[in-house]
């Protein structure tokens, strides 16, 4: 396979953000009087649009409200709370030294850009793709679509997403995209799997070879 290309989720991709994402998703819930799940159960919410994750928390009504408790938090917690993965970075560089690389993720682009500039991500990056934080409930998929778009890349094998959670998965196939898993960041192999995610990459130093690069 030729690679033209590779979009990149960040949340557990690039970016180890359990602890930002977890502790701001606990306070909102915290303030509002409802009950904090440990923090290993609030990691399964990380990866998805934040506005589901609270609706399958404290219902669709509840949502909104939360969500803007969570945004109050998460600004300034996530410069101080959120790191790169270890060898993340090198593979990053190490695949965009070959092929245009951009970020696509379910983290609104006003969090996502500050976090990649931080963290030495933004200098292999052609661009970050993410909601508006007007669009809380945009999904994985149409912005996917929307770096497609804008990046004038036709969809096809040489062109896959990296990611960690099924959501990804779906999204990579649905704008005609191979998704390749990794297995350091929330989602297990066998969600990888059983969502079509192929190959399934251990460690982020062997992410260049799996590309092929």
């Amino acid at each position: 396979m030729q690679l033209d290309g590779a979009l990149f989720d960040l949340d557990g991709v690039l970016i180890d953000s359990r602890v930002a994402i977890g502790r701001s998703i606990a306070h909102a819930l915290d303030v509002s009087g409802l009950t904090v799940p440990p923090p290993a159960e609030l990691e399964r919410f990380i990866g998805p649009p934040l506005i589901k994750s609270f609706s399958d928390l404290a219902g669709r009504e509840q949502a909104p409200a939360l969500l803007a408790l969570y945004r109050e938090r998460y600004v300034d917690a996530a410069l101080e709370e959120t790191t790169a993965i270890p060898g993340a970075r090198a593979a990053l560089a190490a695949v965009a030294a070959r092929v245009p690389v951009a970020v696509a993720t379910s983290k609104p682009r006003a969090y996502a850009v500050p976090l990649c500039e931080r963290l030495g991500l933004a200098e292999h990056l052609q661009a970050v793709f993410g909601p508006e934080l007007d669009a809380p409930d945009e999904s994985k998929t149409i912005t996917v679509r929307r770096a497609l778009t804008a990046l004038g890349a036709e969809p096809g094998p040489g062109l896959p997403l990296v990611g960690d959670r099924s959501h990804d998965v779906v999204a990579a196939r649905a704008n005609g995209l191979p998704c390749v898993g990794v297995l350091w960041g929330i989602g297990s192999e066998d969600e990888l799997r059983r969502a079509g995610a192929d190959p399934i990459v251990a460690a982020p130093a062997d992410l260049p070879a799996a590309l092929g690069l």
